[in-house]
């Protein structure tokens, strides 16, 4: 590990340029005074997005593009990344501005008192914690895009898969958290898509590693569309969050 880097950002993209160009600007002024490298994993753009981050790198050799050949999804995509980064903290988050570099900030912050994991779990915009369960979120969850997936599908999923996993917690299923690189390192994942960000949770509560959250802003994304629908993936996601929980014993 480059002992020069504290903390590596994971940005799987594709088709996200619009949105890199605001996003990498924020990270960097939020994380000027933490060694840090950031990694784009790139599913094969065709919208700028390779020459973009080259020309960022040729400034700050700390902002890498990971090239890969084609949508080889979420999880392949931060697997990769993750095994890249040299920091001794590893965050990810999704590259479409839903999350702030300040919420960023805060990750990084819990888990160097003393996790291993931190998770960010969902809030809308302008609401504290203790606004989450009142009458207003339905009213203001409207403005989102994807509210039915967000609002609806996401909590009611959470709920299923905590219930079935023992697993304690408010979202499983977010791109946007921190793990310390001895934790990553210490156990495998084998999946792809988005049941990766589940099977990394649980992964790292059987190698023993000590997991929070905190609350986050989760925003609508401003330029181009969703890559990832958990409506799509359900069937198989609920039915390899079974085999996960009841009949592997790794």
């Amino acid at each position: 590990m480059n002992t020069s880097i504290t903390l590596s950002i994971i940005l799987p993209t594709y088709k996200e340029k619009e949105n890199l160009a605001i996003l990498i600007p924020r990270i960097e002024q939020e994380f000027q005074d933490t060694p840090h490298e950031v990694i784009i994993v790139d599913d094969h753009s065709e919208d700028g997005t390779r020459e973009f981050i080259q020309g960022l790198h040729q400034n700050d050799p700390n902002i890498i593009l990971l090239e890969r050949p084609g949508l080889l999804g979420i999880g392949s995509a931060l697997r990769d990344g993750y095994n890249m980064a040299r920091g001794e903290y590893i965050l990810s988050s999704d590259s479409d501005l839903s999350f702030s570099s300040s919420d960023m900030r805060r990750l990084y912050e819990k888990i160097q008192t003393g996790f291993d994991l931190v998770l960010g779990f969902k809030i809308a915009p302008g609401l504290s914690v203790a606004d989450e369960s009142s009458d207003d979120v339905k009213q203001k969850a409207h403005t989102l895009k994807g509210w039915c997936e967000n609002h609806v599908v996401s909590p009611l999923s959470n709920r299923i898969i905590g219930m079935m996993s023992g697993v304690g917690l408010k979202n499983y299923n977010t791109n946007f958290r921190v793990i310390r690189s001895s934790t990553w390192k210490s156990f495998c994942t084998v999946e792809d898509r988005q049941f990766f960000l589940f099977e990394t949770i649980i992964r790292a509560k059987q190698a023993g590693a000590r997991i929070t959250e905190i609350p986050v802003t989760f925003s609508p994304r401003k330029f181009g569309e969703s890559k990832v629908s958990f409506l799509k993936q359900a069937w198989g996601y609920f039915f390899k969050l079974i085999l996960m929980v009841y009949f592997d014993r790794r």
